[in-house]
């Protein structure tokens, strides 16, 4: 628990300053004119420049308490809060690591990650322990082993096996690096390293659990995310993996590690002293309930009808990591229900290019632009109730475009819900 603590708040206030640092503020919560949202959280918007550089601010300050045991707990709620805010601001930066620190943020609320090697323990010695309840570690076991367990459950697809899509698609543009970019050139390199993918992701987990397989194991944790991060430009989230699942290896091991930065264990009062004929119900159904809603979410796709690659419907939120290359065009056109006045939206004077890019590809989004562009022309240029119709086309993992939407459906009339949207056109069989 102390080493999950040390490595899980320093990453996370190393990645908040290099997120000021980069100028990502600016970009992704200063320069768009409209911001995608999450269903039931529309409300949450950005601050001006100063509030946005508070609020990373924060985000760092309170990682690095965490880290360092200082008022751990109210660091730990402060954290999981203004990340949380962050990412609600817009939906378009989600990413499958994001939603994970948050979760893994929330869980620190609840751990007693500050009995041992922590500032908390100098200031209030009382707390001290050697010990921590079993539920704590297998928590965060639990969580690790459910992005890993569905990440692979998602690659067992035609694309994924039988294609190597997306693999063959983005391998070949690496080509160029040493050694390894010769190999990339081939479909046998994308196959194989899709198997491998799906194998990793599907058994990693379990391998880490054991301890015979546990040192074989990991070596491979360290090997896959150092390869993902040399080939994918997805941020901190290898190193939240490889540092993340140091959670499985035994005590004795995690002394040692801390031994070098000066660890010593001390006698202290434990749980181990606590009756155990003491059933805590709340936090039981706490478990129970995190546990239910962390296995369920990742399936809720199945009350769609259609192909969740191709209609994003339970999409987000599901662990599906790295398994679609979509690309798509969207024009929007907006008539004047009272007149015969209509216009062709540039998309560019409303969305940044990224936003432009996610916009396209996933419907809820699409909707939401509508709305907005609604909106817009009514207030802005008096157009009489707005009717917004868009053409949109979207190539997936390879494929040829195909219109995803009906092109004459009224999108200003759709509301933006949690329900089946029956506008997006469905194919039954793609090659």
């Amino acid at each position: 628990m102390v080493t999950f603590r040390i490595v899980f708040g320093s990453l996370m206030g190393i990645g908040a300053v290099r997120f000021m640092l980069s100028d990502w503020i600016e970009h992704l919560y200063l320069e768009p004119h409209f911001f995608f949202k999450y269903y039931g959280f529309e409300c949450v918007q950005p601050f001006n420049e100063l509030g946005m550089y508070l609020l990373f601010g924060a985000i760092a300050t309170s990682a690095f308490c965490m880290m360092l045991g200082l008022f751990y707990r109210l660091a730990a709620a402060v954290f999981f809060l203004t990340f949380s805010y962050s990412e609600l601001i817009d939906a378009s930066n989600y990413l499958n690591h994001y939603y994970l620190v948050g979760l893994l943020g929330f869980l620190m609320i609840f751990l007693p990650a500050n009995r041992a090697f922590s500032l908390d323990t100098r200031l209030f010695p009382s707390i001290k322990s050697n010990q921590v309840p079993a539920w704590t570690i297998n928590i965060l076991i639990f969580q690790l082993t459910v992005v890993y367990t569905f990440a692979g459950i998602a690659k067992l697809q035609p694309d994924w096996l039988f294609r190597a899509m997306p693999l063959a698609v983005w391998l070949p543009e690496h080509r160029d690096l040493p050694i390894l970019g010769y190999f990339f050139q081939f479909k046998e390199t994308a196959y194989l390293f899709s198997w491998a993918g799906a194998f990793y992701d599907l058994t990693i987990a379990y391998f880490l659990m054991f301890r015979i397989t546990r040192p074989l194991a990991y070596v491979g944790v360290i090997v896959f995310h150092l390869m993902t991060h040399l080939l994918f430009n997805i941020g901190l989230f290898p190193f939240i993996m490889i540092f993340s699942t140091l959670i499985f290896l035994s005590a004795d091991f995690h002394k040692k590690l801390l031994g070098w930065i000066g660890y010593k264990p001390i006698a202290v009062n434990d749980f181990t002293q606590t009756k155990k004929s003491t059933v805590n119900i709340p936090l039981y159904a706490f478990l129970g309930l995190y546990s239910i809603i962390q296995i369920t979410l990742p399936l809720r796709h199945l009350w769609y009808d259609g192909d969740v690659l191709w209609t994003e419907e339970g999409y987000r939120l599901s662990w599906r990591v790295m398994v679609l290359e979509k690309n798509g065009l969207a024009t929007f056109t907006i008539k004047d229900s009272g007149s015969e006045r209509q216009t062709e939206i540039t998309n560019s004077d409303y969305l940044t290019t990224f936003q432009e890019k996610q916009m396209s590809i996933q419907p809820d989004f699409i909707v939401q632009y509508a709305h907005f562009l609604a909106k817009e022309y009514e207030e802005q240029y008096d157009f009489e109730q707005p009717q917004v119709y868009a053409n949109v086309y979207v190539a997936r993992n390879g494929r040829i475009s195909k219109r995803l939407i009906n092109e004459n459906t009224d999108l200003a009339q759709q509301q933006f819900d949690l329900k089946p949207r029956s506008w997006i056109l469905k194919y039954s069989k793609e090659k």
